[in-house]
């Protein structure tokens, strides 16, 4: 019937199908078997072999160590399975023993002595024919066993080996195989062996000369045929020389290093192939990879010869890697951030960063990405600090244009109030994390310009970057006023001397804030004084009836100095300096006073941070050669119309309003004035801290200001009931002594009283500090 037969034919079919499933099972089997009776027998053989050498008489260390070489060769001509993993052959075990030959008579011999295994290795060119079969990857994983033994033979041998040419020159060739392709499985070996060849780098710099290499070199063609050609490199190993170069080639490694540094070639052709197989490296995603790349380029920019320096700026991607990640970190920055949030973020150091994508996320948004960015710049700023001063110049350079200018600059400049406060917020974090000399002034030079003569009022804005950065510390926006006074409290402290004589002293360098009159115009002098001048000392306002804590007897004077010092001395040695002390202690009348009434709030307070802080500034300033009296009055320009400058204009007329002006920006205002007033230049320490200068018509000075605050302030107190004992409940809740209660009338004018109050203090402090000299001579 047709239906039985068509039922056959398929139960037929059905048996074939699982004949054949059979065959293949059996075929599988046997493979399988085969495949491991044949590690079997590679273990029992490697097993004998140590046996035997265990219990036979030791060969000589050259014979032992030719035999592991030939045996890795016999390989090679006699393998016809070239598929298997190098794990399953005896190679590795050759290579480790060759190793340890090649460690034990280094160290049976005299220091820098070469033995007749190392001399059989470099006259045979072993390295050169290694590198052969670990290009190819003939058994799969040889590479990874080439690395390994180039790096091994590197680290354990102490003498010099890299000015052999017959190691520099496979060396070279094996540098160009790393970092070929991400995430390889032979990552850490290639780390591993670059890392070992920039620290012998470090130990003898010129050697970096040999890994300068000409791009006119042809390259390497690649082999038609693997297992054949490498048969024949084994016993003729690829060097790259052609066969007549060889023969001519002297073997002995002191002439070929003689003659082989590529020093005199043009360092636009040559190739720095082991800086560009790190910066390949600095990509992988494997973390631990990436930061001993980034520890191979910070051996290598550190190297002192002009030739690698040279190379490494113009030859390789390097300024492109800091600046283009740079970038990307910054603007994977949320748009808005809270700027106390990046104020306070830990301290970042490149290379220890720890990852916790939830806790981060849990503290505040973009935390990550703000560490992320504030470490990759960590490691710019000391990649910059540790790199060779021309290397170092061009990365600051490549930075500021590609990041600074291109990327910071358009944020700074923008309208939005929000925008404005986070870039502030990140500058000054920036301003603050950067250390290196190099990129510290090419940051400066971003901020505040390259221009040194003296500020007009028709130039101030020139530079629209530094206009604009001045103008927002009088900004609407408390936030961005207190923000961006930070910054500059921040910029002025850094160890650059542009940015002291941008800001500030550009405009007193001719002392033209004195009265122009000549001497025989001007009035006759009473005790060193002009006639019409106010005797602060005399008048009602300064008078005698002050509280107990506001001046200080001969004795304390004496005994609350410093050692005396002749740098520092009297800006005019005429002033007294109990007079000028004084002057800043009484400018707050009685009744505006509440210090005395609060523990703990006294002038020795600020004398010791005084001390402390100018003792700090002379460390920094001491290479500025600004010792010494003022400019004399015969070579001052006193003709030019004087202007403060931008930045002291802007302070002055802040100063100007400390009884309107919200507590937190007041404190932020003295902050930056305090720290000018430390600065040891004589012209600013007169400019902003002695009261008896004689001011030329029109100008005013840190104390003439504050003395028409005072003026104000005698004029309001009339007006308030219970002045005094609201001041002092305001300043007690200010130090957390009471409670917050009922609110207060004035609250702003009495909070403002309060910091004019310490801010008179902390200058007589400073004036006092920087006038020590004048001590011994004090009743």
């Amino acid at each position: 019937m047709p239906g039985s037969v068509y039922e056959t034919s398929n139960l037929d079919r059905g048996g074939t199908n699982r004949k054949k499933k059979i065959e293949e099972f059996s075929r599988s089997s046997r493979e399988k078997i085969v495949q491991s009776k044949n590690k079997m027998f590679s273990k029992f053989t490697s097993i004998l072999q140590h046996a035997v050498e265990a219990l036979a008489p030791s060969l000589p260390l050259q014979e032992d160590f030719v035999y592991h070489w030939k045996a890795i060769t016999h390989y090679y001509i006699e393998t016809s399975d070239d598929k298997a993993p190098v794990t399953d052959t005896n190679i590795p075990s050759h290579l480790e023993q060759m190793l340890d030959i090649l460690t034990q008579e280094e160290a049976e011999r005299e220091s820098g002595e070469t033995g007749p295994c190392m001399e059989y290795l470099l006259h045979h060119k072993i390295l050169e024919t290694l590198y052969t079969l670990g290009k190819a990857d003939c058994p799969p994983g040889m590479k990874q066993q080439v690395l390994t033994f180039y790096t091994k033979l590197l680290a354990h041998i102490r003498q010099p080996l890299l000015p052999h040419i017959n190691v520099h020159r496979p060396v070279q060739k094996l540098i160009r195989l790393c970092g070929e392709v991400l995430a390889a499985p032979t990552e850490n070996e290639e780390i591993q062996f670059l890392c070992i060849v920039c620290a012998k780098l470090k130990q003898d710099p010129y050697l970096v000369n040999f890994f300068l290499e000409n791009k006119s070199k042809r390259p390497e063609t690649k082999s038609p045929g693997r297992t054949e050609v490498l048969k024949e490199n084994v016993l003729a190993p690829d060097t790259g020389q052609s066969r007549s170069e060889e023969q001519a080639e002297e073997p002995q490694a002191a002439a070929a290093a003689s003659t082989s540094s590529p020093i005199t070639n043009n360092n636009n052709n040559n190739n720095y192939n082991l800086v560009s197989s790190l910066l390949n490296l600095t990509k992988s995603p494997d973390g631990r990879i990436v930061v001993k790349a980034c520890e191979g380029l910070m051996l290598l920019v550190s190297l002192p010869e002009p030739a690698a320096a040279k190379c490494l700026i113009e030859n390789t991607e390097l300024c492109d890697l800091l600046t283009d990640r740079l970038v990307s970190f910054y603007k994977a920055l949320p748009q808005s951030m809270d700027p106390l949030d990046i104020e306070t973020v830990e301290s970042v150091n490149w290379g220890l960063d720890v990852y916790n994508l939830k806790e981060d996320a849990a503290i505040f948004t973009g935390k990550r990405a703000l560490i992320s960015f504030l470490s990759w710049l960590d490691y710019c700023d000391q990649l910059i600090k540790e790199a060779q001063k021309s290397a170092a110049a061009v990365m600051a350079k490549a930075v500021r244009e590609r990041f600074f200018v291109s990327v910071m600059e358009p944020q700074l400049m923008q309208t939005s109030e929000v925008g404005i406060l986070t870039s502030t917020a990140l500058l000054n974090r920036i301003i603050r994390q950067v250390t290196s000399e190099a990129l510290l002034q090419e940051m400066v030079y971003f901020l505040l310009g390259e221009e040194r003569e003296a500020e007009t009022a028709a130039t101030i804005a020139q530079n629209p970057l530094r206009h604009r950065l001045i103008e927002h510390c009088d900004h609407l926006s408390d936030e961005i006023s207190i923000m961006t006074l930070r910054l500059f409290e921040q910029l002025i402290q850094k160890p650059n001397q542009h940015i002291l004589h941008s800001l500030v002293l550009r405009g007193l360098g001719e002392r033209n804030y004195l009265e122009n009159k000549p001497q025989e115009e001007r009035e006759p002098l009473e005790n060193g004084q002009p006639h019409d001048a106010v005797d602060l000392e005399e008048d009602p306002l300064f008078g005698d009836d002050v509280s107990p804590d506001s001046r200080l007897s001969g004795s304390d004077w004496l005994s609350s100095s410093p050692p005396q010092s002749p740098d520092h001395s009297k800006s005019d040695g005429k002033t007294e300096v109990h007079k000028i002390v004084n002057s800043f202690l009484c400018l707050v009348p009685d009744e505006a006073k509440s210090s005395y009434q609060v523990e703990g709030t006294g002038y020795d307070t600020y004398l010791r941070d005084a001390h402390r802080q100018f003792r700090d500034y002379c460390g920094v300033c001491q290479r500025w050669d600004w010792r010494g009296n003022p400019k004399p009055f015969e070579k001052c320009n006193l003709d030019i119309p004087f202007f403060e400058g931008h930045f002291l204009k802007v302070l002055f007329d802040r100063m100007g309003r400390i009884l309107d002006q919200p507590y937190d920006v007041n404190l932020q205002v003295t902050a930056v004035l305090s720290k000018l007033s430390l600065l040891p230049h004589p012209h600013l320490h007169e400019y902003l801290l002695d009261p008896y200068i004689n001011l030329a018509p029109g100008c005013r000075s840190l104390f003439s200001v504050i003395v028409r605050v005072v003026g104000d302030l005698m004029l309001r107190i009339q007006r308030i009931p219970d002045f005094t004992p609201k001041l002092l409940l305001v300043r007690k809740r200010l130090l957390g002594l009471e409670p917050e209660g009922i609110t207060i009338d004035h609250m702003t004018l009495l909070e403002g009283v309060i910091v004019l109050e310490e801010f008179c203090k902390e200058l007589a402090a400073i004036a006092f500090v920087k006038y020590h000299a004048a001590a011994s001579s004090s009743p």
